[in-house]
């Protein structure tokens, strides 16, 4: 009694299926963009706020950082600011990610879209807000920086003037003339080094117009700077009147060493001249004579260089010099035996005078 389905039943029945599986599949493909359209909404709200905390942790942080207290504090807390600013921008490419995706959501007008404007405009302003900060904040830091590395400058070139100024004040003058040579040499370099120094003292006050008004303002920054210019032109004054004093101390002990030459010569002519006896006979006399003839010739000779003592004695003298009376008692004590040498050639030679003319009427007769 078997009877075979019809074939028309069986097609509907199989295209009612498949109509079904359609509708299924477009349900499920519909359920599938709305979750995913959540995720993405939701992924977008989380993001959001996740920035939103990192930007209100760096906004207590950057509350709370001061700009510190000296130059090593100011070091340390610029390198911290510039590992910040590394984060800031790492989170700014993040935000801005974040952002594309909400600008998406919102393309699509889908289910719950409705926030994300407001939330992007909110989260921008606080972003904007925070960037101003950080700003300002490494603005701040860069003017404590310069002003402590002014303040650091200033005192080592402070502490500089003080060593030079203890230098340069200096009571040795040395003990002799090589010693002095030495101090002058020595001297010399250090007012190098305080010439060097007088463009960065000049230079104080266009630096401290650089700095920031609050730091720039300090009454006392401003009394630092005046110190420091009074300071270095008491050094350069001092500097100055070593110079002087160390060329007059050379000039006394060369003068003294001159002395002691002159001294030396006038001994020994003396010594001889009063030993000298004057011959009899014309041959002895002729030698003698020539001998004088000599003496003139030393006698120039030294008489220059004793002009030339009392050139630099009279310039000492005339400078104030602190050694004047003594300077003073050696020339007077040199010109005394340079004139008794002087006596006695002239002694000796109207001797000769005398001897010659008797011996050259002898021989008249």
């Amino acid at each position: 009694g078997y009877q075979p389905c019809d074939p028309q039943i069986i097609c509907n029945r199989v295209s009612h299926v498949q109509t079904c599986l359609e509708e299924l599949e477009e349900l499920a493909a519909k359920r599938r963009k709305e979750l995913e359209d959540s995720r993405q909404l939701w992924s977008f709200f989380q993001e959001m706020e996740e920035a939103e905390a990192w930007i209100r942790e760096k906004e207590k942080i950057l509350a709370a950082k001061s700009c510190g207290r000296d130059l090593s504090s100011v070091v340390t807390l610029t390198n911290k600011h510039k590992s910040m600013l590394g984060e800031l921008g790492n989170r700014r490419a993040l935000l801005h990610q974040t952002m594309k995706k909400g600008e998406k959501i919102l393309a699509k007008k889908s289910f719950g879209s409705a926030g994300i404007q407001e939330k992007m405009r909110e989260v921008c302003l606080r972003w904007k807000k925070l960037e101003e900060v950080t700003g300002l904040h490494q603005q701040r830091l860069e003017d404590a920086l310069n002003f402590f590395q002014f303040s650091a400058e200033t005192d080592d070139l402070v502490a500089w003037l003080q060593d030079t100024y203890r230098i340069v004040s200096s009571d040795d003058f040395g003990h002799d003339d090589y010693s002095s040579q030495a101090l002058l040499r020595k001297h010399r370099a250090v007012v190098d080094e305080v010439e060097k120094h007088r463009a960065s003292v000049l230079s104080l006050r266009k630096q401290l117009a650089l700095l920031a008004p609050d730091h720039r303002q300090g009454v006392d920054v401003q009394i630092r700077v005046v110190e420091v210019e009074q300071l270095y032109g008491e050094v350069a004054e001092v500097a100055v009147l070593r110079t002087q004093w160390l060329q007059d101390a050379l000039a006394v002990y060369r003068m003294f060493s001159e002395v002691h030459a002159c001294e030396v010569w006038v001994d020994e002519k003396e010594q001889w001249l009063e030993k000298m006896e004057v011959p009899e006979e014309l041959d002895e006399v002729e030698v003698v004579q020539h001998r004088f003839e000599s003496l003139d010739q030393e006698m120039n000779s030294v008489m220059g260089r004793i002009l030339d003592v009392n050139q630099v004695v009279q310039q000492l003298v005339d400078g104030g010099h602190p050694s004047s009376d003594e300077v003073r008692s050696c020339q007077d004590h040199l010109n005394s035996r340079w004139n008794r040498v002087v006596e006695l050639v002239e002694n000796k030679k109207s001797q000769l005078s005398s001897v010659l003319k008797i011996q050259n009427f002898l021989l008249e007769c």
